[in-house]
Parts: structure tokens; C-alpha cells; sequence
């Protein structure tokens, strides 16, 4: 358990993906470019066996923004999107509305 304060310290935002790239040699990984309102940033995902490229293509995705970086399969990886396993073990992404612009703060 964590504490509310603890809680509070998690930046979640939405994030619109604006393209996704295919890493070499890597068969359940892409590179996710994002927009979070003010700036782009990259992010490292799981995500290949689930979806194709042209299915996360220009979708609002909730995620981490102030997650520590972390270096995946040598890229750095600079925020966290949220998923939920589905009861076949497949992830979904969660997304919002198109209506909410990158950047916005998720509560």
C-alpha cells in the first residue's frame, strides 16, 4: 500500500501517439513518439504481439510523465503508458477522447 501522498506524487497525462517505429532485431517492441503538449518524447513498449503499427497510430494514451527514464533494448524509454491484461492476457492500452488534448493532466 502506498500512501495518499505517495499517490500524489504520480504525474499521469494524456499523451496522443504521433508514430510508431519497428526496432531491429526486437520482436515485441516498438518506439512509441508521443506528444505531451509541450513537448514530444519517446517511449519503449510491449506492445507488437498485441497491436499493429496503423492501430496506435494517433490515439490519446494515459501515461507516466514523470517516471525516471529507463534504457529498454538500448533506447531510452521516457514515460510509462498505462495497459490493462484482458482475461486472454492480452494488453489494452488505455486511451481517452480524442476531445482531450495532449498534455492535459489525468485525475
Amino acid at each position: 500500500m502506498i500512501t495518499f501522498q505517495e499517490w500524489q506524487k504520480i504525474e499521469l497525462r494524456i499523451a496522443k501517439i504521433l508514430g510508431v517505429d519497428e526496432i531491429p532485431g526486437k520482436d515485441k517492441l516498438y518506439r512509441l513518439l508521443i506528444d505531451l503538449g509541450s513537448e514530444r518524447r519517446q517511449i519503449i513498449a510491449g506492445l507488437k504481439q498485441y497491436y499493429k503499427k496503423e492501430e496506435l497510430q494517433g490515439k490519446n494514451i494515459v501515461v507516466v510523465a514523470n517516471l525516471q527514464p529507463a534504457t529498454i533494448a538500448g533506447l531510452e524509454s521516457q514515460a510509462m503508458l498505462l495497459a490493462a491484461k484482458d482475461s486472454k492476457g492480452s494488453y489494452k492500452i488505455v486511451t481517452v477522447d480524442e476531445s482531450v488534448p495532449p498534455g492535459t493532466k489525468a485525475e
